[in-house]
């Protein structure tokens, strides 16, 4: 699927960019008291808004992975070795082992 057509603008077309004045005017003249209309989209998607309000670059989607069975294993070694470490009173901050 093109990445362009999941974008809800209907036609697509290249308007002719906008100055800093016409910008500052438009800016300025707008009415900040002025209530969002409910069916309002950002008007940038499609660049960087992929089924979200936040752009991918300020919060990515989350993307889960499973792990194998040796990453389980990796890590639940280290959790409990850490754990083992604690209940004996001892100190591994520094990677040197030593009397809490």
């Amino acid at each position: 699927m093109d990445y362009f057509s999941r974008s809800p603008i209907v036609h697509h077309f290249e308007p002719e960019p906008f100055t800093d004045e016409e910008l500052t005017i438009l800016a300025m003249s707008a009415d900040c008291e002025a209530p969002i209309d409910g069916n309002a989209v950002p008007w940038n998607w499609g660049f960087g808004f992929e089924r979200s309000l936040l752009p991918d670059w300020y919060m990515p989607r989350p993307i889960a992975s499973g792990r194998g069975k040796g990453t389980k294993l990796v890590v639940g070694t280290l959790v409990a070795g850490l754990l083992i470490i604690g209940a004996f009173g001892l100190c591994i901050t520094s990677g040197f082992l030593s009397l809490a």
